[in-house]
């Protein structure tokens, strides 16, 4: 178990960092003591006085004694007088940990930041980061989990996920997993491994019709139908990468080179190569064709088609004749 100090206080307009910090502070004291171990102190209960009494009180509980105690940004200097005498005299077993959700007009008091600091405890700020300082952000949080990014490829997860520095950090987390063992992110893997997990699904969906597997798109089709996947977004994914499929089995018809195709197409290096090669392999007059099944099955899932198949009839006979004609 983790060495606990006499005293925390966490403060910052970091909000959800902040909750964060509560959270594991809560899990962990339970771990160490117990539910009966923690105290809490919220709303109209965090008052100076209360949160004094509370640590001058006597108890028998066993093992460490945890108090946590919120909102001390609506706390004043003129009030803190009993909280820093139970400070200094606070008992060898005992942790309080202080939260402050700041904002322009309220602040945790200066002299509850010295009397934690008397007492030998920690000071935390968890403050949000501006937006043109994200990447460094992003590339010191990244150092951090042992994984080396770059500035280029720090915004493109920015870009790619948004500026929410909780969820940055999420993304983080997972890159990090995923780079193991080189520890290592290029810009070309960010949008692949950073897409939310039904896309990366999807794409997988779009993949097999672009490479005539008619037994494995069907599969897939129906494992995302079963997870809650809508017909509607299936389709859009599947006529998206169709679309990017044609375009570059006509450019390589027209003479260009992979190397140029794969530089116009937005996505992952190796996606762009695997869907380069399926596009070369199955040939834009195909594609076209597969184009034209999803644009009808699009049409009659909207009510505008013939015959009263029910929606996934309908598109695993899609599915099917875009495999015979592949084939």
């Amino acid at each position: 178990m983790p060495a606990f100090k006499s005293a925390y206080l966490i403060h910052g307009d970091d909000h959800g960092r902040i909750a964060e910090r509560r959270a594991r502070l809560r899990a962990l004291a339970e771990a160490e003591s117990g539910p009966q171990g923690i105290e809490v102190f919220e709303g109209e209960r965090s008052t100076p006085d209360a949160v004094a009494a509370s640590l001058n009180a006597m108890t028998f509980a066993l093992g460490r004694r945890f108090i946590v105690v919120d909102g001390v940004e609506r706390w004043k200097d003129g009030e803190l007088e009993p909280v820093e005498a139970a400070l200094a005299g606070l008992p060898a077993e005992t942790t309080v940990a202080f939260f402050a959700r700041e904002d322009t007009r309220a602040k945790a008091p200066a002299r509850l930041h010295d009397a934690v600091r008397k007492a030998g405890g920690d000071i935390s700020a968890e403050e949000n980061v501006k937006p043109w300082e994200l990447p460094k952000w992003v590339i010191a949080r990244a150092r951090e989990l042992g994984l080396q990014i770059e500035a280029d490829a720090a915004r493109a997860l920015i870009q790619h996920v948004g500026d929410r520095q909780q969820r940055l950090l999420r993304e983080l987390e997972k890159l990090a997993l995923a780079a193991a063992p080189r520890g290592r992110i290029e810009l070309d893997e960010i949008e692949e491994l950073t897409a939310p997990s039904a896309e990366r699904r999807s794409w997988s969906l779009a993949d097999a019709i672009v490479s005539g597997e008619t037994e494995l798109a069907a599969r897939t089709y129906l494992a995302l139908r079963s997870q809650g996947e809508r017909l509607p977004g299936l389709i859009y994914w599947m006529a998206n990468r169709l679309r990017a499929a044609h375009d570059a089995a006509q450019a390589l018809d027209s003479g260009a080179s992979p190397a140029q195709v794969k530089r116009g197409l937005r996505m992952p290096a190796r996606a762009a190569e695997r869907l380069i090669a399926d596009a070369q392999r199955t040939g834009a007059q195909r594609l076209r064709r597969a184009i034209e099944e999803i644009a009808d099955l699009e049409l009659s899932s909207r009510g505008g088609g013939a015959g009263i198949a029910g929606e996934d009839t309908a598109a695993l006979a899609a599915l099917e004749r875009i495999g015979t004609e592949a084939g």
